[in-house]
Formats: structure tokens, C-alpha cells, sequence
């Protein structure tokens, strides 16, 4: 059977002031018009008014979603470099005040701030997420059972927050800690099937917790708009490759666990728990961490949990190929919250003060996110047509996430 599923990735950037290494409080309404036009329909608000969104059409392979988000992240970074602004892609900023920050005037979001207090004003974060594209007939619960004990290997490859509030967090993905204090914001719930989610999120709502269309923002969920499941789980990533890794290892998941094999081993209770210690872990330690395998529950080092995924589903496309070599080269190189460290100390060794150390991160993030864009590329962006071939034929009625 053909498993090709479509895919569409979601990334959120900090918009910071290029000479002052701040997260902008209020950016002018000018500026956010401008990275409008030039994005039209892939621009999206953020909970902040210093942070956006850009949400992909969507792809039918990598290259689509590189020509794409090279493209994107390219014009932003033209258009807010006018203003002498550059996009903070990394899940975190090392120092910025949140208390200052401004929230979106929308009703939504007024209402977010106003129901979730501090929680949702600490919550200065960007996230990477991933919708994959699920034919109707799957029980996406199911299939979410299935994948779920991958996630925390995901979410050690993408970390990116490891510094907050002008300290060292002890944490390589403090996002993860912060996004802990909502509700329905961890693991998604134990959930059997289609209809026992049905039944949970009718008690939810019977009972005043959430509303006719509240959300769940669980580590991974059934999208409510689209025929998709979202992988939420992991930081954003300032280098575009890592995300694009990421994305092609989650549809990779996705694809062989429509359907249950024997290697695929049945989720239980117990594996519930070993899925939480390891997300547990990856927050904490990263890449460094040594997580519980999915074979006798053996210790293992993240490289080698990555070859227990590949063994479990075997690589069969180009994508899938080039997104494990590449996690392979994350895992040992480290992630943006390695390189956020190792930063951070090479310019105190230099003699660098704290804020001049804090300011090298800062100035390393912001370049990573900054690729090269063609003027052809400009020209389609503006005339609302991204450089990339079509869909292919399979879940081409996705809606763009």
C-alpha cells in the first residue's frame, strides 16, 4: 500500500532588535503589515505582538519544504532588517524580560492572557510544529499511541532553550518546562481510540474545563481543523536543516505506523511510564541524556535509540534516508542548545562579561536563521505563489496547517 503522506510545518520566530539583542515589546504596526505582504497567506500572529508564525502549504517532500522556508525566512529577514530587526528562531531568548511584553489585542488571545495569567505571559516561546496528513478511515488516536514513544527522541534532537531569564536553566529544553504549567500541554492523554477521545473531550467540555472550541496542546494531537496529526513537542530551530530533519523523521513515523507491524511494540501502561521518564530526560539532558530503549527497557545513549527508530521502521524513501543521516549528525555535533552553551562559555573564556557572553548567543541565533533567498524567489512570494511543484495527488485536500 502507498503510506505517502502530505505534510505541512509550522515555525514561530521572536522578532529582536539587531543592535540591542531585545526581544522588540511592541513592534509597530508597520513592520507587522510588511512581513504580511510579503508572506500573504503563510503569515499568522503569534500570542505576542514581538512573535510570529509562518505556516506552510502544503509539501509533498523535503525539497518543497526547504525551497519554502528558505525562501520565507530569507524575505522576513529582508523586510525586518529595514527596521534593524532579525528573527530569533530558537525556542527561547537567553534574557528577555516577558514581563514587558504585549500581548495580541485579538479576542482569542485576550482571552488566553485572561484565563491562564502568568503562565500565559511567561510563555515567551517558539516551537516547532509538524502536521502529517492522515487519509480518513485511521483512528487518529490510535495512531498516536503508536507514535508517542518516539517523541521525547524528537523533542532531544530539536532542544533549543536551555538559558532563560539571563541564567542557565540546568535544562536544555526549559520551553518543555514552561509549556508543563498549562493544562493539556504534556503527553496527551491515555486514550484508547477515536471514541474514547470523543468521550474525554465531551466530559471537558459538560464540565466548564474546556470550551465548544477549546483546544488540547499536547505534545502531539489530532489537529481539530485538519485531517492531520500535529507534532507539537518540539523547540523551534534556528538552523532550517534541523527542522526539516525533524519533519521528515516525524512523517516517517507517521507513515509506517498507520498500519501495526510486529517490530512495532504495543502500547501499554508501562510504556506509558518509560515514555515519561525519557521526556523527562530529553528535557533535561538533551542529546546527553541516557534514555530507556524500546527492547527489555535497556539503557541506551540517544544515537542509539535513533537506530532502534530506523531498525523499527526501516528506511524506504530519499526523505527518510537524508532526515536519519542527518539526526545522526545532530546527535553527535549537538543541538542549538549545545551550540547556545558553548557560546555562552567560549566568550566568558574570552574574557566577555555577562552580557557581552549573553549577546554572542544572541548574534549566533539570529545568523542561523538568516539563509540566502533568489530574486525570483521574492518575486513569487509576492505574487502569493511559493517556489515549489504541487502536491502530489495523495491528501492533496489537506488545508495548509
Amino acid at each position: 500500500m502507498d503510506r505517502a503522506c502530505t505534510f505541512g510545518i509550522e515555525e514561530e520566530y521572536l522578532l529582536v532588535g539587531l543592535a540591542s539583542r531585545r526581544v522588540h515589546a511592541a513592534p509597530s504596526p508597520a513592520l507587522n503589515r510588511q512581513c504580511q505582504e510579503v508572506l500573504g497567506s503563510y503569515f499568522a500572529e503569534e500570542m505576542f505582538r514581538s512573535q510570529i508564525e509562518v505556516a506552510s502549504p502544503v509539501f509533498g517532500n523535503l525539497h518543497e519544504a526547504r525551497n519554502f522556508f528558505t525562501d520565507s525566512r530569507q524575505l522576513l529577514n529582508q523586510v525586518l532588517g529595514q527596521h534593524g530587526v532579525g528573527l530569533y528562531a530558537a525556542a527561547s531568548h537567553p534574557n528577555a524580560p516577558w514581563q514587558r511584553q504585549k500581548p495580541r489585542a485579538t479576542p482569542h488571545y485576550r482571552q488566553l492572557f485572561a484565563d491562564y495569567q502568568q503562565v500565559a505571559r511567561r510563555s515567551l516561546l517558539n516551537g516547532l510544529h509538524v502536521h502529517v496528513g492522515v487519509a480518513p478511515g485511521f483512528d487518529r488516536m490510535q495512531l498516536i499511541n503508536r507514535l508517542l514513544y518516539w517523541l521525547p527522541l524528537l523533542l532531544a534532537m530539536s532542544t533549543s532553550s536551555p538559558l532563560w531569564a539571563g541564567q542557565q536553566t540546568g535544562y536544555m529544553s526549559y520551553r518543555r518546562v514552561i509549556c508543563g504549567e498549562w493544562p493539556h500541554m504534556g503527553l496527551p492523554e491515555p486514550l484508547a481510540d477515536w471514541g474514547a477521545y470523543q468521550r474525554y473531550r465531551a466530559l471537558l467540555q459538560r464540565t466548564g474545563a474546556l470550551a465548544a472550541d477549546g483546544d488540547f496542546w499536547w505534545a502531539v494531537r489530532p489537529s481539530r481543523r485538519f485531517p492531520t496529526v500535529e507534532l507539537r513537542i518540539c523547540d523551534g530551530c534556528p538552523l532550517l536543516e534541523d527542522a526539516l530533519c525533524l519533519a521528515g523523521l516525524f512523517r516517517h513515523l507517521v507513515e509506517h505506523c498507520l498500519v501495526p507491524h510486529p517490530a512495532m511494540a504495543p502500547f501499554s501502561r508501562e510504556l506509558r511510564w518509560v515514555t515519561q521518564e525519557n521526556y523527562w530526560r530529553a528535557m533535561r539532558y538533551g542529546r546527553s541524556a541516557t534514555f530507556i530503549g524500546i527492547h527489555a527497557q535497556q539503557p541506551v545513549t540517544a544515537l542509539a535509540w535513533l537506530a532502534q527508530m530506523q531498525a523499527c521502521f526501516p528506511v524506504d524513501t530519499v526523505d527518510a534516508e537524508r532526515s536519519f543521516e542527518h539526526a545522526r549528525g545532530i546527535l553527535r555535533a549537538g543541538t542549538s542548545a549545545d551550540r547556545q552553551l558553548g557560546c555562552l562559555q567560549q566568550a566568558i573564556v574570552r574574557g566577555a562579561s555577562a552580557a557581552q557572553a549573553v549577546n554572542s548567543v544572541v548574534d549566533q541565533v539570529l545568523a542561523e536563521a538568516n539563509p540566502s533567498c533568489s530574486p525570483a524567489a521574492a518575486l513569487a512570494f509576492r505574487q502569493g505563489s511559493p517556489t515549489m511543484a504541487a502536491p502530489p495527488a495523495n491528501h492533496s485536500d489537506l488545508p495548509a496547517p
